[in-house]
């Protein structure tokens, strides 16, 4: 029998080889349970909140803009882009708080900055698909519509947003941590991507000059790609998955680099 003070034993071989997926699901339960377990009705209402603004928001913009640039229902085409829209915000802005956000939990050598980033991930990604999907279904019910749906369309376009968002978040994950001030700076910088990144119109509906330079805007793609998996008539010809996945990469394998190269300055801020 081992003393008392002799060191715990070394885990068998093996026992580690699940180790990043109990840390990953340890993290989404307390994000969950601190983002929503102090409220009453816990997840519900991170489902009910963001699908009540949207749903307001859409009834609002249809009674403005009655004719849809495609389809007959405005609702469901402002949800085509607002969804990808939220998917993206949503990543992004989580993302960006992972580190700050674990701090503490990131002081033992099991949990990494990429093990709190993809909690974050995981839990934004859940949430806003499960929105989107109760959002979709209640427009098409209740309106009576008849849609001939492209799952493999829904889901790229729902990747394309989620990934857009990682990428960017990873980066400022780091950037807010190095320069605070950044971050009141990307929000101004920001703002306006709500009103250009093709919510309410289409690519091609756009002005040529505008187009060159929408085309450079990732989420614009995500939205097109979101609509031709509900609107079989639409056919988008402009996307390129190359430059949204490459950018995305890009972006998140710089930040992901970055904050575990940084990770002790990041956590010490």
């Amino acid at each position: 029998m081992a003393s008392a003070s002799s060191p715990p034993s070394l885990p068998a071989p093996g026992r580690p080889r699940f180790q990043r997926l109990r840390v990953l699901f340890a993290l989404v339960v307390r994000e969950m349970n601190v983002k929503f377990g102090r409220s009453s009705g816990g997840y519900f209402w991170a489902i009910a909140q963001p699908l009540g603004g949207i749903m307001l928001l859409s009834i609002a913009f249809s009674l403005a803009l009655r004719t849809p640039p495609i389809g007959t229902s405005f609702l469901l085409f402002y949800a085509t882009g607002i969804i990808p829209f939220t998917m993206y915000q949503a990543m992004a802005g989580g993302v960006s708080g992972a580190i700050a956000s674990n701090k503490g939990l990131l002081n033992y050598p099991v949990v990494s900055v990429l093990d709190a980033i993809f909690a974050k991930f995981v839990l934004n990604f859940m949430t806003v698909t499960l929105v989107g999907l109760l959002l979709f279904w209640g427009i098409i019910t209740f309106q009576g519509l008849h849609v001939t749906l492209d799952p493999a369309m829904l889901v790229l376009g729902t990747v394309m947003a989620s990934a857009i968002g990682l990428g960017v978040g990873a980066l400022n994950c780091v950037l807010f941590g190095f320069f605070p001030t950044w971050k009141n700076v990307w929000a101004v910088l920001t703002r306006p991507l709500f009103i250009v990144s093709g919510i309410f119109f289409t690519f091609e509906s756009a002005p040529k000059a505008f187009q060159e330079v929408l085309w450079y805007n990732p989420i614009t793609h995500a939205i097109a790609v979101m609509r031709a998996g509900i609107f079989a008539v639409y056919d988008p010809q402009f996307i390129s998955l190359p430059y949204v996945f490459g950018l995305s990469g890009g972006l998140f394998v710089a930040g992901a680099w970055l904050a575990r190269r940084h990770a002790g300055y990041l956590i010490d801020q």
